[in-house]
């Protein structure tokens, strides 16, 4: 068990990270438009109607047919649909949002085991679990059966979970790489080493060591195969 620090082969692949991408511009841009353009399209009718009417308000012109009122005072509701039209622009926002998360999603997803220390980053921040001393969840294990039948074969999950005993924190380390079925077998056997390194063999660690024992067999699988 050495301190070095390795990163791991996690994330999306370049081609998904392109298609990823653009998706995630492309959506908050949708949205974008839908928020500026109430703002623009009033700005632009208020050009078109020129600085003034003429009149203060609609006591003065209610001798005139309704045809030649200024906008603004041909009903009532004329500023209340203003308001409408920004309100609906703000439904864009949603968009936005999702757009901006996707991308920095994409990008910024990554994850690195320093000796057995892993820290895994999100779109927004990272998080850091001692694997040797926290709670490993494994019914996220990838389990293959061994089997000739492709329908048969794989019953696998992307990820291993690890929760900090003391503080609760978790983290989710994807076992599958970039645009791999699984991570190399080299980082499969560093988790499994990270997992197991100073812990018990019985007791309330033994699923930790089950789980550890289910990546080192998957790193062979992935060798031999």
């Amino acid at each position: 068990m050495t301190n070095e620090e390795l990163r791991l082969s996690v994330g999306a692949s370049p081609g998904q990270r392109t298609v990823s991408v653009l998706a995630g511009v492309l959506l908050a841009a949708v949205g974008a438009a839908f928020v500026v353009l109430p703002l623009v399209a009033g700005g632009l009718l208020r050009q078109l109607t020129g600085p003034g009417d003429g009149f203060a308000s609609y006591e003065e012109a209610r001798d005139l047919p309704p045809g030649m009122l200024p906008p603004a005072l041909r009903d009532s509701g004329g500023g209340d649909q203003s308001g409408t039209g920004l309100l609906a622009g703000l439904c864009g926002l949603p968009f936005v949002l999702l757009g901006v998360y996707l991308v920095l999603r994409v990008l910024r997803t990554a994850a690195w085991l320093e000796g057995t220390r892993a820290r895994v980053r999100g779109a927004f921040g990272s998080r850091t679990v001692d694997l040797a001393t926290a709670r490993i969840d494994g019914s996220m294990v990838a389990r293959e059966v061994e089997d000739d039948n492709p329908r048969a074969r794989g019953h696998q999950a992307p990820a291993i979970v690890a929760t900090d005993r003391d503080s609760g924190r978790r983290v989710t380390i994807p076992l599958r790489g970039m645009g791999l079925p699984t991570l190399p077998p080299s980082e499969l056997r560093a988790l499994a080493d990270a997992i197991t390194a100073g812990r018990p063999t019985d007791g309330r660690d033994g699923d930790a060591h089950a789980v550890a024992g289910e990546l080192r067999r998957l790193a062979e699988h992935r060798l031999g195969g």
